[in-house]
């Protein structure tokens, strides 16, 4: 079934409200994605530095140890000569808890004493308040080619100190780099720590300082115990943490999800089998834009609120106003003419609201004309008598007028021999003609009777004269007029016709006729039933005018033949005049005709 949308309001929702809300979807969306990106690469770039910085810190600690020994054995008459006396050198170390230096089995003969024999050995190293043992009380000059890190041991509990503690392990080569003692520096493994506890982020739950085989030897606070592995067999993202750290010395790791639910990074020591373990919640990652997204979809939901109020109003205000205009359309179909009330705003509505209400008064207008002078009044004509109070009330007034009436001659027998249909197209096309010349001439056609026109030329604004001149310019006209209708309809094989025409004046009374709800603008009177009796006896083709249209226009019209004649209703004869030509219509100049007799 086909969506339609029926309404404004519908046309809006979904042609402006859901693009607006996939854009800001698609923006968000994309945003979000990309800022995730951009703030997971910056965590990921930001935990290898800060881990990277915690394990130098760390190796700083663990190469004094180192550093110490080869600057001793670099400075020329202060080497120690006795193991007691490299003990108690290295005691003095910084976090050095006790040192020990054991020679081994390919030691050289500077090992050896005075004249050859050999020099005697202590049983322990030498701790913080004494000498070791196990080791010989005198040696000969201990210079070493090179000091070489073998191990550092994981830390341990010391239970003589009581706190935890890290031996290293160093080779002593000689020149030739053959091995020649062994040194065990034994370190407090706070003392290492001391610079990684100062880090602020040391104190989450989740840094963690592992050996090589994913034991954990510290951590900023308690999460993981000490002395378990990091990765529990329930936690599969801290086994391929485990799993990572094994195989390289430094990167990170993304949990599962979009975006993850927890990433890793991590990062191995250079001096000791240790690494540096940080996890971070993905969350807390992204907060940022976590937050942003909250703050955009909230802004989001309230800006597409807005719209939706937005769209409610406006579209309530234009159904309203469209509402108004189509009862009062439906109105006007019933003929019922209706304004509509016009905003206040000079918007599209008020302009939509004035030009309505311009368009029911031109209705009613052109309904009161055509329901006052029918449909076949010139309309400039209409409106000049209704500007008349007289014209268009319901009655008349008597005066001078100029009346006309045309009649087809030998029209009855052309009908017997025509259809229906050819007959009343004949007559409409010769009508339409006629109808057309009176209008021009201002003439107001009051009936039809049948294929003869009634109509009268009012004398309201110029005078009877002026009227009498109108209907004799409008006939002669209509003499031409209906001649070369006949000659189109010879050359088409259609009937030809031959209209009389009578003219009269006199004083009829002109009005509206009818009722409140039916009227007509039109003639009665006497001169009436005279014009219909002249025009009878006219011949086809000719115009004949009375008496009193001659007096009137004495010097304009050409006349031909004049009879009297008896008409019927009147006890008196009357004298007729055939109408050629009349000079202020353009026709032949008219004829000096004698003067009417004087009665004595």
């Amino acid at each position: 079934m086909r969506f339609r949308l029926t309404s404004l309001r519908q046309r809006l929702l979904i042609l402006l409200l859901l693009p607006v809300a996939l854009l800001l979807v698609g923006l968000g969306g994309v945003g979000f994605y990309y800022a995730r990106d951009s703030l997971l690469d910056g965590w990921r770039e930001s935990a290898l530095l800060s881990l990277e910085r915690a394990a130098h810190a760390v190796d700083m600690r663990l190469a004094q140890p180192e550093d110490a020994v080869e600057l001793i054995n670099s400075l020329a008459g202060l080497t120690p000569t006795t193991a007691e006396e490299w003990e108690a050198q290295l005691t003095k170390l910084p976090g050095v808890d006790r040192a020990r230096v054991e020679l081994t089995a390919l030691a050289p003969p500077a090992a050896l004493g005075p004249e050859g024999s050999p020099l005697p050995r202590r049983g322990r190293g030498m701790g913080r308040g004494g000498m070791g043992q196990g080791m010989g009380s005198a040696m000969g000059p201990m210079r070493f080619h090179q000091v070489v890190m073998a191990k550092v041991t994981s830390p341990r509990l010391d239970t003589a100190s009581g706190q935890e503690t890290v031996t290293m392990v160093f080779d002593l080569e000689s020149q030739d780099k053959k091995p020649v003692a062994r040194l065990e520096v034994v370190v407090s493994f706070a003392h290492l720590m001391e610079d990684l506890r100062a880090l602020n982020w040391w104190q989450s739950d989740n840094v963690y300082l592992v050996d090589s085989t994913g034991r954990v030897l510290a951590h900023g606070a308690e999460a993981v115990p000490l002395g378990e592995r990091l990765g529990a067999p329930n936690d599969p993202f801290r086994l391929k943490v485990l799993s990572a750290l094994l195989a390289k010395d430094k990167g990170t790791v993304m949990g599962s999800g979009h975006p993850a639910k927890e990433v890793a990074g991590f990062y191995r020591l250079s001096r000791a089998p240790w690494t540096l373990v940080l996890f971070a919640q993905g969350e807390a990652v992204l907060s940022p834009v976590t937050g942003f997204l909250r703050a955009y979809v909230t802004t989001g939901l309230v800006c597409i609120g807005l719209v939706l109020l937005i769209i409610f109003t406006v579209t309530g205000k234009v159904a309203g106003s469209v509402r108004q205009v189509c009862q009062a359309a439906l109105q006007v179909a019933h003929g019922n003419y209706q304004r509509v009330p016009v905003p206040n705003s000079r918007d599209e509505f008020f302009r939509l609201s004035r030009h309505f209400n311009t368009m029911v008064a031109g209705l009613k207008e052109k309904d009161y004309i055509r329901d006052t002078f029918g449909r076949y009044v010139d309309p400039g004509v209409a409106r000049r008598l209704m500007a008349r109070p007289e014209a268009t009330s319901l009655g008349g007034e008597k005066r001078q007028v100029a009346i006309m009436m045309t009649d087809v001659r030998g029209f009855t027998a052309m009908c017997e021999q025509l259809s229906p249909e050819e007959t009343i197209a004949v007559i409409n096309r010769y009508l339409s003609r006629i109808i057309a010349v009176i209008q021009r001439h201002e003439g107001i056609i009051v009936d039809f009777l049948g294929d003869a026109v009634l109509a009268f030329f009012d004398s309201l604004e110029e005078g009877i004269e002026a009227a009498v001149q109108r209907s004799v310019c409008c006939a002669l006209e209509l003499q031409e007029a209906t001649a070369e209708f006949s000659r189109e309809a010879a050359e088409q094989g259609r009937p030809q016709l031959e209209t009389g025409i009578g003219l009269n004046a006199g004083e009829v009374v002109v009005g509206n006729i009818g009722s409140d709800t039916r009227t007509k603008y039109g003639i009665v009177g006497g001169p009436v039933n005279l014009t219909q009796r002249i025009q009878a006896q006219a011949e086809g083709g000719e115009i004949v005018i009375s008496t009193s249209v001659r007096d009137l226009l004495p010097s304009e019209l050409s006349l031909g033949r004049s009879f009297w004649v008896r008409p019927k209703g009147l006890d008196r004869d009357i004298e007729l005049f055939a109408l050629t030509g009349a000079a202020s219509c353009g026709g032949p100049q008219p004829e000096p005709y004698p003067a009417p007799p004087v009665n004595n």
